[in-house]
């Protein structure tokens, strides 16, 4: 390699690590937007108190706003996330929503998905979140509802 070439990838290397590191605080104080006013999210199938088996066909609505598919930054949309057995306090808003069995996400513009449940009762909540998987300021949530399992 010469000392030219070695330079260039030098400069290069270096203004990549230097905004990497520049990006890092930004990713870290990530700012919540308000939604669309009035906004709502909510729950059209299944019912609150339904018995139902698995899998659970969940079905979402959404008014004011448009469904997109994580990480597309159009404005005013999202993407639908669920609550399973979560409740709201106990997720970080200020933060994306990690994957877990009890935020199932709907990343790909998705109204309606299939949950393979366990026999039991379950809380359901949307949880609808901008293009970040981060919620709006204040969060767009539907109602809690409870549904049964056998």
């Amino acid at each position: 390699m010469s000392k030219r070439t070695y330079s260039l990838a030098l400069a290069l290397a270096l203004g990549l690590a230097g905004s990497a590191l520049l990006a890092a605080p930004a990713m870290a104080e990530l700012e919540r937007v308000s939604a669309a006013e009035g906004a709502e999210v909510y729950l059209i199938s299944p019912e609150d108190g339904a018995t139902l088996s698995s899998p659970v066909t969940v079905r979402m609505g959404l008014k004011g706003m448009g469904v997109a598919p994580a990480g597309a930054d159009l404005p005013d949309t999202g993407h639908h996330h669920l609550l399973v057995n979560m409740p709201l306090e106990e997720v970080d808003l200020d933060a994306p929503l990690p994957f877990t069995d009890h935020t199932r996400h709907f990343g790909g513009g998705q109204t309606e998905g299939n949950l393979e449940l366990e026999p039991g009762e379950y809380t359901l909540q949307l949880l609808f979140m901008d293009y970040r998987h981060v919620s709006f300021d204040p969060p767009l949530v539907s109602d809690v509802i409870t549904v049964t399992v056998e």
